[in-house]
């Protein structure tokens, strides 16, 4: 029967989070209060369906591994670099202060040092979906705010991972061995992990990519990458004793470093979004609504936490090194609300008999709140700062380590075959900065070497287009025919960019209509350009003047538009 409870579950919490992300996505709201409402649906304190639950963690531990492995993959250190001097002194200072205060509220509930501790920690992490979608909505993302606040969560991801790699070592049993002891053996299992994944990994992982990528098959790439995640994750279980989720984080390191980072996130971490959204229900199944009436307080106090707290320690940090009061205000705003590390933070917590279900309980019930308000206040920060600033004379400007140089003109070049080699040039040579999306991964390494920017991956994921910074392009160049899923690609850029100017290549006149509805500005087609070859040739051999010339081209144009 347990086979058949897995597929009930997977299907039942599916079937929920489509709904409960749908209905919160409509009402503008983060798809992971639906999520975790999903779970409540389904869980053992709502009535209806009842979800098995051993069968969601089974599912949910999975997505931790995928999620760490998406983290770690997209774990720019660049974005840390670019702001560290507020970034790192402001994310440690506020994860301190929310630990301490998240601490003290525990302690006073009677719940244990130890307790306090983890579940401050938990409150002291912010969701990292939830603030780059608020980011991304409000086109803050590539602004100083957006800088700062991705650079703040890259330290806070740092900070969680060695929280996560402490904890079974202070909590686990020791074998007779004190706590300093244990802590220096997990230490050093996990440098020895950590040097091996990274050194070794560094040259046979890419390695083993490369062979994959020269197969040009879509699947056999995606169960690559899934492969080393879930294999690294498992062997860092089975043979470091270390948790499945840091093997996972240092796996998605070493790919994210390579040339493969863009296409494994486009093509593999659908697969983890799908996990994820299980890791989310199974979190809400834990929700007991009935609780939280017994001890309002809890909820209040950890709210305050998360959205008083921390915020008004990010807020003083920012200010402190100079930025304007809306920057300050923004970047706290942003990190008030906890997610997902925050979960696995308790979850961790949970198996080591450290949390109670109640803290849980609590936490998942602050997440919810939390990231309902966030957007909300997001778009409340004009009001904070004039109400903040009044009487006040203006404020300095940001530091220039935030400005990001830019090209003038930018345009993106699907393929760099004979066409794309053509476009490429005939762009540089008036002043456009092109960037090449390229399925040969050979080919993009003997681009790079020329000094251009190139990208390996798949112009039909919203990443790959994303990297390529398709918002900030003027024009969108499909170069390579035929190109699977080119109407899906017109759509993403035109979605993405809707000023962009789209030119699309085809092979047959038929294509055209359908790639013009899809968002192409001019399609040229294989067919058409020989016909057009074809007309300009004999009327010249006829003797036929340009103008006449001109006039047949255009015809033949229409009647194959």
């Amino acid at each position: 029967m347990h086979g058949v409870d897995l597929i009930l579950t997977l299907t039942g919490g599916l079937v929920a989070a489509l709904v409960g992300g749908y209905i919160t996505q409509r009402l503008k709201l983060s798809p992971i209060v639906g999520y975790i409402l999903a779970g409540l649906v389904i869980g053992p304190y709502t009535p209806g369906f009842v979800a098995d639950r051993q069968s969601a963690e089974q599912l949910a531990e999975v997505g931790v591994i995928l999620l760490m492995f998406g983290v770690g993959l997209q774990l720019h250190i660049e974005d840390l670099l670019a702001v560290k001097r507020v970034a790192i002194p402001g994310a440690i200072f506020q994860s301190l202060v929310a630990t301490a205060i998240g601490a003290v509220v525990v302690v006073n509930a009677g719940w244990g040092l130890s307790a306090g501790i983890v579940y401050g920690v938990a409150l002291s992490v912010a969701s990292t979906v939830v603030l780059v979608r608020v980011l991304a909505d409000n086109r803050q993302l590539h602004t100083p705010t957006g800088h700062i606040a991705v650079g703040w969560l890259v330290v806070e991801d740092l900070f969680t991972v060695l929280v996560l790699v402490l904890m079974p070592a202070i909590f686990a049993e020791s074998g007779g061995r004190t706590v300093p002891v244990a802590i220096g053996l997990a230490l050093i299992k996990v440098v020895t992990l950590g040097g091996l994944t990274i050194v070794a990994g560094g040259r046979l992982l890419p390695w083993v990519l490369t062979r994959v990528a020269r197969t040009q098959s879509r699947e056999l790439f995606t169960l690559a990458v899934l492969a080393i995640a879930l294999g690294i994750a498992v062997a860092s279980a089975q043979v470091f004793g270390v948790s499945m989720a840091l093997g996972a984080f240092l796996a998605g390191l070493v790919v994210g470093r390579s040339e493969f980072a863009v296409r494994a996130a486009a093509d593999a971490l659908p697969m983890r979004d799908a996990f994820a959204v299980l890791f989310f229900v199974s979190v809400g199944m834990l929700l007991d609504p009935g609780t939280l009436l017994d001890d309002p307080q809890m909820l209040a106090a950890t709210l305050a936490v998360v959205l008083i707290g921390k915020p008004l320690a990010a807020v003083a940090i920012v200010a402190l090194f100079g930025y304007p009061l809306k920057v300050a205000l923004s970047v706290a705003v942003a990190l008030a609300q906890i997610g997902e590390f925050s979960f696995i933070v308790a979850s961790v917590g949970t198996s080591y008999g450290v949390l109670t279900a109640d803290a849980t309980n609590t936490l998942v019930a602050a997440a919810i709140v939390s990231i309902t308000l966030n957007p909300l206040l997001f778009r409340s920060i004009g009001w904070m700062e004039r109400w903040l600033t009044r009487g006040r004379a203006g404020t300095a400007a940001p530091p220039e380590e935030d400005h990001v140089p830019r090209f003038a003109i930018r345009a993106v070049v699907v393929g760099y075959g004979p066409v794309g080699r053509t476009v490429t040039r005939l762009l540089r040579d008036n002043d456009i900065e092109p960037t090449i999306v390229e399925m040969n991964v050979d080919t993009v390494r003997a681009v790079r070497e020329t000094g251009l920017h190139a990208i390996y991956g798949d112009a039909t994921h919203p990443a790959v287009l994303g990297e390529a910074r398709i918002n900030e392009a003027r024009a969108f160049i499909i170069a390579v025919s035929p190109l699977e899923g080119v109407e899906e690609a017109c759509r993403l850029a035109r979605a993405q960019n809707p000023d962009i100017r789209i030119l699309a290549r085809a092979t047959h006149v038929r294509e055209a209509r359908h790639l013009r509805m899809a968002g192409a500005d001019v399609v040229f087609s294989g067919e058409g350009e020989v016909a057009l070859a074809f007309t300009t040739e004999i009327l010249g051999g006829l003797g036929a003047t340009a103008d006449q010339i001109d006039r047949e081209r255009l015809r033949v144009r229409t009647e194959l538009a």
